[in-house]
């Protein structure tokens, strides 16, 4: 490989600044220079354009993702000022992975050109050195810490550097083009016959705390425990070679093999047999990245979770064993077992991992670990566990939607890493689930054991933040104050009176209530709000038509609520209701065109609300609204004080937000009326609740 130096994720504690910024330079430009090489493989700009399968975006999203997630994340930690390309931050922000298999979406993205994005690449890469080499530094690095946002944005290209490979491997062959850096295995031979290996019982212990010196992701934080009973394990993974014979039984055709969700994944993809198996008239072929190769019998079979537990099942069929995928516990087991060490900074991986020894898989029996094989490294294993948080988690404010969206039910975890998992994935402690028709460089070792032990999937929401905005928007009515959302909808509904209700924008739209409401009235209704999280919980209503969730009654006890579209007449309305996560200060560009934008309790928590009254008016159709509600409850925590728009005094005098709001607004738009003052009220328990104000106000833009 190029890349030798075998730099792994730093130790984020220590007393000398000066190396510790020579330490996270070197890793920042060593994962990002390895990603560009990635790039390098794809043979023109059209490689760069076309999807190379349609649940995901054209690779050139995903070159200049990883760019614009260090620029918006620098931003939030207040490490970078200003933006460097506010568009390409915005269109390459949002909208990785996380698409159903059967979610065929072709929406039109008005990507930039290839050069483009390479020069804007090499923008964001000199501003982030700059940044390692002068910013102030304090440590350790924790959560808490301005750099912490530098040290995430290299391990989310890390990630990335995993999923672009995987699709550059389903592009088409004349896509891609050899490279040296990007060579893969030539070693094969026979495939060994996978035997049983004995693991006793034993106690695991998993959870970072949040003083742990090494970078995780939120969902590896918290506490969990478990006595895992003795089981078997296959001592390799399961082979080409193994996984054929399957195939040869009509595995792919034989329904009962298949979970229900894998047997629909399985008819709607027309699969016959792994996505990357390719049939000749004499024999099989395996696609690698850059080319396709004689089958390498010994090699790790790569398939997504359907697969591999259809695989299972077919198994325990001709063996009579309870043959199963492990769970998550059960791996930390083969793990503790295999008595393995974290790999070491500046010595090469004792495992196919990391990108140590080749650009692919390579024989199953070429890394022992103990009696085991491939316990971490050659690809990726699928587990029996969907990810679920541990006691304690709690999600990281810069990155709020990393986990949080897979607590679904529809996630589960893989472990172990593949032979291009790097930094973080290639630890013990990460945790990383994807969907179960996914592929990621994933194959799976199978177990003999009783069922699995499942953790508890509760379909309540407990998140203290979304409970409470799930019951202000779509809850009980407290000391008959009428719900706040609703209210502000019918206020600019009649404001509205008989100009055009084409379309309407709910700006800060939370839970996504009052986008609902407007729905009665609007033909169409975007909201659109910082936090994916809460937008995942409206989507969630939207799709579903209910939500539950569970929210403070004293002390631990709480009260468990259901909330339904149909109870609120609101149930016909979901369809004409997209809901979108979004920057208020840097919106797409295609968000224009509106009748009514509706900016609810939004001014006073934006980093720059100037700059959003500006860029707001250019959206706003001649006659259209402007409905504007807030508390003018300015906070430094939110806004640098040299943002604020009014709340201060100005040449001696007291200057108000409306004050602000007029200058700003006025060339532009017409006050319609004085403002309102209308009431919220904020239920934290049973007995303590938050009563305030927000004053409204109506502005018509001029035609």
């Amino acid at each position: 490989m190029a890349f030798s130096n075998y730099l792994r994720t730093p130790t984020l504690h220590g007393n000398e600044i000066d190396s510790k910024r020579q330490e996270i330079a070197a890793y920042f430009n060593d994962t990002w220079d390895r990603y560009e090489s990635l790039f390098e493989i794809l043979a023109n700009d059209q490689a760069f354009i076309k999807k190379p399968i349609p649940l995901r975006h054209t690779l050139i999203f995903y070159y200049g993702h990883t760019a614009t997630f260090f620029v918006n994340k620098l931003i939030l930690g207040g490490l970078l000022e200003n933006r460097i390309n506010p568009r390409f931050e915005s269109l390459f922000a949002i909208g990785v992975d996380e698409m159903s298999w059967d979610d065929l979406n072709e929406a039109h993205y008005d990507w930039p050109s290839v050069a483009e994005i390479k020069s804007y690449r090499s923008e964001v890469k000199a501003a982030v050195n700059h940044i390692i080499n002068h910013a102030p530094l304090t440590l350790p690095i924790d959560w808490q810490n301005t750099w912490w946002p530098i040290i995430m944005g290299i391990e989310h290209e890390q990630i990335h550097l995993v999923t672009s490979s995987v699709l550059i491997r389903q592009h088409d062959l004349d896509h891609v083009q050899a490279s040296d850096a990007w060579k893969a295995s030539t070693q094969t031979g026979d495939a060994p016959k996978n035997e049983l290996v004995s693991i006793p019982a034993g106690k695991v212990e998993l959870g970072k705390n949040f003083e742990d010196p090494i970078y995780g992701w939120d969902n590896e934080y918290g506490e969990h425990q478990a006595e895992v009973e003795p089981f078997q394990t296959s001592r390799y993974l399961v082979s080409n070679q193994e996984y054929l014979h399957f195939v040869e039984a009509g595995g792919y055709q034989e329904d009962s093999y298949w979970t229900v969700e894998g047997l629909e994944w399985r008819k709607f993809s027309q699969a016959s047999c792994p996505t990357f198996w390719q049939r000749t008239v004499q024999d099989w072929k395996l696609r690698l990245m850059t080319e396709v190769v004689n089958m390498p019998w010994d090699w790790p079979v790569e398939v997504n979770f359907h697969e591999s537990k259809a695989f299972c099942n077919w198994h325990a069929l001709q063996t009579g064993l309870p043959v199963r995928l492990p769970t998550e516990d059960e791996w930390h087991r083969l793990y503790d077992f295999a008595e393995i060490d974290e790999i070491k900074n500046g010595q090469k991986s004792p495992a196919n991992i990391h990108l140590d020894h080749a650009a692919s898989a390579c024989p199953i029996n070429l890394h022992a670990h103990g009696e085991l094989f491939d316990v971490i490294g050659n690809v990726w294993q699928w587990t029996e566990t969907p990810i679920y948080p541990f006691n304690g988690f709690k999600v990281h404010p810069y990155y709020d939607d990393f986990t949080m969206p897979t607590f679904d039910g529809k996630h589960n975890l893989f472990k172990g890493g593949s032979w291009i998992s790097s930094g973080n994935e290639s630890r013990s402690s990460s945790r990383y689930a994807f969907r179960r028709h996914f592929f990621q460089h994933a194959g799976f070792r199978y177990v003999v054991a009783g069922d699995a032990v499942m953790p508890e999937v509760s379909n309540y929401e407990t998140d203290k933040m979304l409970s409470e905005y799930a019951e202000f928007h779509f809850g009980d009515t407290y000391y008959d104050v009428q719900n706040f959302p609703q209210r502000l909808a019918e206020i600019a509904t009649e404001a509205m009176g008989d100009k055009p209700k084409t379309k309407a924008l709910d700006i800060g739209c939370a839970v996504g209530r009052a986008c609902f409401e407007l729905a009665r009235n609007f033909d169409h209704v975007t909201g659109i709000d910082f936090s994916a999280r809460l937008i995942n919980l409206g989507i969630q209503l939207s799709e579903k038509g209910l939500i539950r969730y569970s929210i403070a009654d004293q002390g631990d006890l709480r009260l468990y609520k259901e909330r339904q579209l149909k109870d609120m007449d609101l149930e016909n309305l979901s369809g004409t209701v997209e809901l979108l996560q979004g920057d208020a200060c840097n919106l797409k560009s295609i968000l224009t065109g509106y009748d009514l934008v509706l900016a609810a309790n939004l001014i006073d928590r934006l980093y720059d609300p100037a700059l959003f009254l500006k860029s707001i008016q250019g959206r706003i159709n001649p006659g259209g609204i402007l409905l504007i509600a807030s508390p003018y409850t300015w906070l430094k925590e939110h806004t640098e004080k040299s943002n604020w728009i009014g709340g201060f005094k100005k040449d001696g005098e007291n200057f108000t937000t409306l004050d602000g709001l007029k200058a700003i607004l006025e060339p532009e738009f017409s006050l319609m009326k004085e403002p309102e003052q209308v009431p919220f009220v904020i239920r934290e328990t049973s007995r303590k609740f938050q009563h305030t104000l927000s004053d409204v106000s109506l502005w018509v833009k001029k035609a």
